[in-house]
């Protein structure tokens, strides 16, 4: 027998080689984003409670429908959207399945969908597993800013969606209302969907607000937007998001869904349900990661690392031309090994290798991680 694969080129991650290495060599893993810190007890003691209350079984496939209510809610109040629970929510096992399943929904062989790298790693092989094609292009300076024009200039009669992804990890950059107000212009009159993930909607700082696409009408009716619960709630291991999309665009979304994950877990979904509509939980999230930015930016400032501006998420970028001159996927295996720090080098965002001298660091630890990584980085 003999497999034609759907993606020859994609092998094992960047995140699981670097993740096995700091567990080789006991290294502190500022590599793979997720938090080292216990999540609130409270949400904890909320899904024990609904397990005992015999929540066990299935909800229904677009997912609880106080949840649904509850995101409503919470969206109208922050972003003056009105979304029908439902007919325009669907809760997903994670934002990235989310992403896929909106992309599932809409591409044919040949369609043309437009990322911007450095990106998050599952947009590129999502789209060529749909039989479509990526169209890269690269984010600019140190500032990882969109060039408007040069979207435009590859926009052809293939085009069928655009990616966009803010705060944006790996950078940390976040759009502005210029950004989407260029958007909005680019796509009138035409055909081309937006996937907007925004799994760090309230992970952003230094008083930078949250475009989200839910803000702007004329963008929304033509866009699966994409969260995570696991983002907002440090529960990253919980799998748990959700996408909102006009009815029309739900109904193909849902039928996706349906035959893919069904449904989602049910304990998790009452709980969050309640928690939701305690608001302070995620409207405090921005200022204690910026807390932690800022305490690992003031712990290196005796390192030789050059740090990239970093306005939300969960990371920031980093140039290291002064301490070595290896690529950066060698840098960070070398690091790893000598200084006992893992990192993720940015060349991995890329679709096509980019060698660079920039790694990402993720700061969303504890400040005793956070201190001994730092510890070890001066040092070089």
């Amino acid at each position: 027998m003999q497999l034609n694969s759907k993606l020859p080129k994609t092998g094992t991650t960047i995140f699981t080689v670097m993740s096995a290495l700091a567990a080789e060599y006991n290294a502190v893993n500022l590599g793979q984003g997720f938090p080292d810190f216990p999540m609130d007890s409270a949400l904890t003691d909320m899904v024990t409670a609904a397990m005992k209350a015999g929540n066990n079984q299935y909800v229904p496939m677009a997912g609880l429908i106080r949840l649904r209510e509850g995101i409503a809610e919470k969206v109208e109040q922050l972003y003056g959207a009105v979304i029908h629970p439902d007919t325009e929510i669907t809760i997903t096992p994670g934002a990235t399945y989310a992403i896929y399943t909106a992309l599932t929904a809409i591409l044919h062989p040949g369609d043309e969908v437009i990322v911007f790298e450095p990106a998050y790693d599952s947009y590129i092989p999502n789209i060529e597993v749909n039989g479509a094609k990526a169209v890269p292009l690269s984010l600019k300076g140190n500032d990882f800013s969109i060039d408007w024009q040069e979207v435009r200039s590859v926009i052809t009669e293939k085009t069928k969606a655009i990616i966009i992804n803010s705060p944006h990890n790996p950078s940390g950059a976040v759009l502005t209302e210029n950004d989407m107000l260029e958007l909005t212009a680019i796509v009138r009159g035409t055909g081309i969907f937006i996937i907007s993930d925004e799994v760090y909607e309230h992970l952003i700082f230094d008083g930078y607000q949250h475009n989200s696409v839910l803000r702007y009408p004329e963008l929304l009716q033509r866009s699966f937007v994409c969260f995570s619960f696991g983002k907002t709630y440090s529960c990253t291991g919980w799998k748990l998001g959700y996408c909102i999309a006009p009815a029309t665009l739900t109904a193909e979304f849902r039928k996706i869904h349906q035959f893919n994950a069904f449904t989602c877990n049910s304990p998790m979904q009452f709980a969050l349900s309640e928690f939701i509509r305690q608001p302070e939980h995620y409207l405090q999230l921005g200022a204690a990661m910026q807390e932690k930015r800022d305490y690992l930016l003031n712990l290196t400032k005796g390192s030789r690392f050059q740090f990239l501006p970093s306005h939300g998420s969960y990371f920031i970028c980093a140039d290291y031309s002064a301490i070595s001159e290896e690529p950066d996927d060698v840098f960070v295996q070398t690091l790893t090994r000598q200084a006992g720090v893992a990192l993720i080098p940015l060349s991995s965002f890329y679709g096509e290798k980019r060698l660079s001298h920039t790694v990402r660091f993720c700061f969303a630890k504890k400040k005793e991680t956070l201190q001994m990584a730092a510890e070890r980085l001066v040092k070089l």
